[in-house]
This record gives C-alpha cells, sequence and structure tokens, in this order.
C-alpha cells in the first residue's frame, strides 16, 4: 500500500485493489466532502466560504472520494463468552451487538486507490508544509514539531521525504527506503534522494547513484538489483511530473486552506514494457495536441466560436485501461483547515517550489 510507504497504520484495500479504506477523521471526511460536492452535511466547515476559497481548485490533485462506509453493527461471535454465555448449541438467529465498544472504527473512508493499475508502483511520500503541528495540538507537542521541522529538511524547503519504495525491472520486490532516511538528511541532500528515487538504468548511464545500504531489504542484494528506467522513458516521466507540478502549484496558490501533516504522492510505473508504453501513449498525445486543427466560424449574432475537430473520444473505460507513466496527488487531510481571506499556505507552496527546483 502506498499509505505504508510513509508510516500510516489502519489503512486497507478491497479485494480486487481498486479501493483504499481507511478510519474516518470529521476533518478529512469533511475536506473531501466540500472539494468534491461544495457541501459538508456533518457541519464541520461554513460551506458559504468555499467558492471564494478555491477549494475546487484542488479537486483534481486528491484521490477520488467514493464516500463512507458506517458500522451499525456486529454479529455476536457464538465462541465468544466474554460479553455472556452463548445459545446453547448454537441454535436461534445471530444476535446483533452495537457497534460501539468495538476497536473497528464505526466511519470508513473510500477513497480511490492511487496504486491501483500499476504493475510495479515506485511510490514516494513527501511531507509538505513548514509547520508541521496542528492549531489545537497541546503547548508540548507543538514545540516537539517545531524542533522536528528545525532538525529536518522542513522549515527550510518546506518538505521532507517520509519514505520511499522502488522496483527493478527484472525483480518482483521493491527496495524500501524507510521514514528515517528523510529525517536523517540536510536539505542540500534532498537532490541525492531524489535521484534514489527516480535511478536511472546502468544500462543507459554510467553515472547511476549507488542504494543506499541502510536501506535495503534485508532479503534483496544490491549487487543484484539494477534500479531505474531507461533514460529516454525517464526524460518523459519527469517532464511530465514538472508540467504537474507547475499546475498543482497554481491550484494552491488558489486555494486558501492550511494543509497541516499533508503530502504529496508521486508514483511511477517500474515495469519497462509497461512504463515505456505508458510514455509512447503520452508522447502520441502531445503529438495530437500540436497537430490540432481549430475551425473559427462566427454565429448569427456576430460571436467568434471556435471548434476543435477531432475524431477521438475518450471514454472511461478507455483510460482505465491505459497504462500510466506517473500520478501525482496530494493525501492526507485530517489536519487541513479552511482560511478564507487569508490567502494560500505560504509553506506548502515553498514545499512545492522545492519540488519543482528538485525536478
Amino acid at each position: 500500500l502506498a499509505a505504508q510507504v510513509g508510516g500510516h497504520t489502519g489503512v486497507q484495500t478491497t479485494e480486487d485493489g481498486s479501493l483504499l479504506l481507511k478510519p474516518a477523521l470529521q476533518r478529512e471526511v469533511a475536506f473531501y466532502q466540500l472539494v468534491r460536492d461544495g457541501a459538508d452535511p456533518g457541519g464541520v466547515v461554513d460551506t458559504s466560504t468555499v467558492t471564494t476559497s478555491g477549494l475546487s481548485m484542488l479537486l483534481p490533485w486528491i484521490p477520488r472520494f467514493i464516500g463512507l462506509l458506517s458500522l451499525e453493527g456486529r454479529i455476536e461471535d457464538p465462541g465468544d463468552v466474554s460479553g455472556g454465555s452463548a445459545p446453547a448449541g448454537g441454535d436461534g438467529p445471530p444476535k446483533i451487538l452495537p457497534a460501539s465498544g468495538t476497536s473497528t472504527p464505526l466511519q470508513t473512508l473510500v477513497l480511490e486507490n492511487l496504486g491501483h493499475g500499476f504493475i510495479k508502483p515506485c511510490i514516494l511520500d513527501i511531507k509538505l508544509g513548514t509547520v508541521l503541528y496542528d492549531e489545537g495540538a497541546s503547548p508540548e507537542k507543538k514545540e516537539r514539531m517545531i524542533r522536528t521541522a528545525e532538525r529536518t529538511t522542513s522549515l527550510t524547503t518546506g518538505v521532507r521525504l517520509t519514505g520511499f519504495q522502488v522496483y527493478a525491472n527484472d525483480h518482483p520486490d521493491p527496495i524500501v527506503t524507510p521514514k528515517a532516511y528523510g529525517k536523517s538528511i540536510k536539505p542540500e541532500q534532498l537532490s541525492e534522494g531524489i535521484a534514489r528515487f527516480f535511478p536511472v538504468h546502468p544500462s543507459s548511464s554510467a553515472s547511476s547513484s549507488a542504494p543506499l545500504e541502510s536501506t535495503l531489504d534485508s532479503a534483496i542484494s544490491s549487487a543484484t538489483v539494477r534500479l531505474g528506467l531507461r533514460s529516454t522513458t525517464l526524460l518523459v516521466l519527469l517532464t511530465h511530473l514538472l508540467a504537474g507540478l507547475e499546475r498543482l502549484r497554481g491550484g494552491l496558490a488558489e486555494a486558501e486552506v492550511r494543509i497541516t501533516g499533508g503530502s504529496v504522492l508521486i508514483l511511477y510505473e517500474g515495469d519497462w514494457a509497461r512504463a515505456e508504453e505508458a510514455a509512447r501513449i503520452l508522447q502520441e498525445e502531445l503529438t495530437e495536441d500540436d497537430d490540432e486543427e481549430i475551425e473559427v466560424e462566427v454565429d448569427e449574432s456576430g460571436q467568434v466560436v471556435f471548434d476543435t475537430a477531432s475524431s477521438d473520444v475518450d471514454t472511461d473505460s478507455d483510460e482505465e485501461e491505459q497504462p500510466r507513466l506517473v500520478t501525482l496527488s496530494l493525501i492526507d487531510f485530517a489536519h487541513t483547515r479552511f482560511v478564507p481571506g487569508q490567502g494560500p499556505d505560504t509553506g506548502v507552496l515553498l514545499g512545492i517550489d522545492t519540488l519543482i527546483h528538485l525536478v
């Protein structure tokens, strides 16, 4: 799971892997409902401020919100005598107990699984922002988070690498770099971290970065695993990612929110055949956009009408079948606040600017 790369717990996926299930927190639920629907049924946020705070600009960058699952009750286990004696012989209908008092979350947030559809998902979780504590945090936690920001790359760059995994084309298991690496490096070492997440395969570069011995899974030998995509594929990937980061920055510059504890999640395909096919499709789409004919007409009222002539019709099924080269998303909104009239989150914008520079 992508969540495991960042060290999150309590996250599951559906059997087919297409959906992600995570414990529902009130503020995060409100965020997804507001961005998707422009409404907050829970009344956590004043919905009259949504339009003016530029919240809709974030919709293309967040996981698709499916809805909520609510646990209304649970079936008593006849073998569990903790709540009283079980019916003799197990006869009779099962007893329905209230959901309260169980360790299972009463509500579960259902989102698209961003990693679904990738054969070998290379995943990087990047914590955004210079302020790492919520306004409601205790003084002790605020002080601790301030020290964490000062000791890591967060305070001066607005980003911290919180874990990543990278696949080799010829090996079934990923090499995982834990959160400790991101906390240990200095700002000037961020470029090294990004290079380790986007390695160039040795067959196409004589200067690929050496692996970190401390971050390799014990079952994988660094001597036998050659990470990275071919340089031509990687160039298409990074060009596409850079354009996405610039568009994301434009959206965040319009959104009057404070995304405390939020992350940018970058995924790319580590399987060569799949990645190269996705890169080819991206390049063809760019060529088609350049060659697209635009007809100009004047209607009866004298208004100029632009008509794009294209025989291609995009469908949801076509998009689902196409391989993806790279995706860029915002995740983790449990501590996101809406601040209409106060402008964008400058710490988060600093982080995006840092990533643009690094890529």
